[in-house]
């Protein structure tokens, strides 16, 4: 029979598991079987209620971020909205509005029989027949009217007025979602958030004067508005909203505090379990609010009344609104993915640990040359310290997301590249110190063998 040489070194996944019955011979040691089971239970219960707070506060984290940032912050706002100037659906809801309130304000129709009228009154020669030409010419006015108005919100002109119309519109937003009402501001009870339209129409006025509409000057000041967001159940979300703003800055740390007691809860030896479970509790928030996103986007779109908005331009408004709320959806659950393949992936099942020896023969083979070699002092520290150095990268690369301000999904893609390039530099490292073993030293050597042996040397 082969006898194991005591002085080889174990092997990582023996190494492992070995670690693994020692913890578990510890936490056992003179405790009952039933205590150990029931302690383990009520570790796991305690762990599983945190998860779902922890899901919660990353449900309302992403919520409060969203709120702070687009919905009461004017710039990001604008910065969201300004696209919306370029989209062919609201130029041409636009224009179909614009020109329908220059027609009804300005009477064009009435204005246009009153002239045919006079004409035959004035000129014997025309016959009376001739008013019956009133709605040809007033569909032509119209026809006139409409291609103005669409030169216009297509111009580089139109971006500079809906940015403008766009920044008072805001203080309008957040004075409704906030309850910061005063008497410069006027708050539909509705929940009715909307644009003016008056400096537009202004700029439609003189166009139409510059081609020679002799019935511009007609047109009588037009105060119309154009609405971005009705919903009645917006005023009642006061309250809600004022909070998630004033909880936007604690919510993010709160989630990680939380998420840290959960991973800290769990018994001893599942802790890189619970560490995936973390990443498993904020992947389901984020699904769960990415259904809340698709429901309440329905619900507004079927609460928009037809003659407010058409379907195509509420959809065109709404999707344009919700884009930084999906796209801090999606880079939350980006991390979520990553916290889940790592805690998987440190763990002790047969996959992980496949995973983990292949991963290790990749290492080796990239640090080939330095096989059998002593280890430089640098790759000892950073052997000795792996652990602390890995929990230094994960650290630095969560509170980067944490502290940047509206993480993109790009932000967090190029976080966690880093963060993956640092922890790989790590253990190419350390690779040749890694169960690395020093020969024993002559003076070693001789004291192990018999003096006999000794002498004969």
């Amino acid at each position: 029979m082969v006898v194991p040489d005591a002085d080889e070194p174990l092997k990582e996944t023996e190494r492992a598991e070995l670690e693994r019955l020692r913890r578990e011979l510890t936490e056992n040691r003179g405790a009952p079987g039933d205590a150990v089971i029931h302690r383990r239970g009520l570790r796991w219960t305690a762990t599983g209620l945190l998860l779902v707070l922890v899901a919660v506060l990353a449900f309302s984290a992403v919520l409060a971020r969203f709120a702070r940032s687009e919905v009461l912050d004017t710039d990001r706002y604008v910065a969201t909205v300004t696209p919306l100037a370029g989209n062919a659906v609201l130029q041409d809801e636009l224009a179909d509005q614009i020109t329908a309130e220059i027609m009804a304000r300005g009477d064009i129709a009435n204005v246009t029989k009153e002239a045919l009228t006079a004409l035959t009154e004035n000129a014997p020669n025309v016959p009376p027949a001739v008013i019956g030409l009133a709605p040809v010419l007033t569909s032509q006015a119209q026809s006139f009217i409409r291609q103005a108005v669409t030169a216009l919100v297509r111009s580089d002109q139109f971006e500079t007025l809906w940015i403008q119309a766009n920044k008072r519109a805001h203080q309008r937003l957040a004075a409704v979602l906030t309850g910061e009402t005063n008497d410069a501001i006027e708050i539909d009870d509705d929940g009715t958030v909307s644009i003016e339209l008056g400096p537009i129409i202004d700029n439609v006025r003189n166009a139409l004067r510059d081609r020679g509409f002799s019935f511009a000057d007609k047109i009588p000041d037009i105060d119309k508005s154009f609405i971005i967001f009705r919903s009645p159940d917006l005023v009642k979300a006061q309250r809600a909203v004022s909070a998630l703003d004033k909880a936007s800055t604690i919510l993010p740390f709160l989630t990680l505090l939380v998420g840290a007691a959960a991973i800290w809860a769990a018994p001893r030896g599942s802790r890189k379990k619970a560490f995936s479970l973390l990443g498993i509790a904020l992947a389901v928030a984020m699904a769960l609010l990415a259904v809340a996103i698709s429901v309440g986007r329905s619900l507004y779109l079927d609460a928009v009344p037809p003659g407010v908005l058409s379907p195509a331009a509420a959809e065109v408004l709404i999707d344009t609104i919700l884009v930084p709320l999906r796209t801090m959806l999606r880079a939350v659950a980006v991390l979520a993915v990553v916290i889940a393949a790592i805690g998987y992936l440190s763990g002790s099942s047969g996959s992980a640990t496949a995973v983990r020896g292949a991963f290790g023969r990749g290492l080796n083979a990239a640090r080939g040359n330095a096989a059998g070699r002593v280890p430089r002092p640098v790759e000892s520290a950073a052997a000795k310290f792996r652990i602390p150095l890995r929990v230094a990268v994960v650290a630095v690369a969560i509170l980067v997301l944490v502290f940047w301000n509206y993480p993109s999904g790009l932000v967090v893609m190029v976080t966690i590249v880093i963060a993956a390039l640092a922890l790989l530099a790590i253990e190419l490292v350390a690779r040749p110190a890694i169960g690395y073993h020093q020969p024993k030293s002559a003076s070693s050597a001789d004291a192990s063998v018999p003096s006999s042996a000794g002498q004969g040397d």
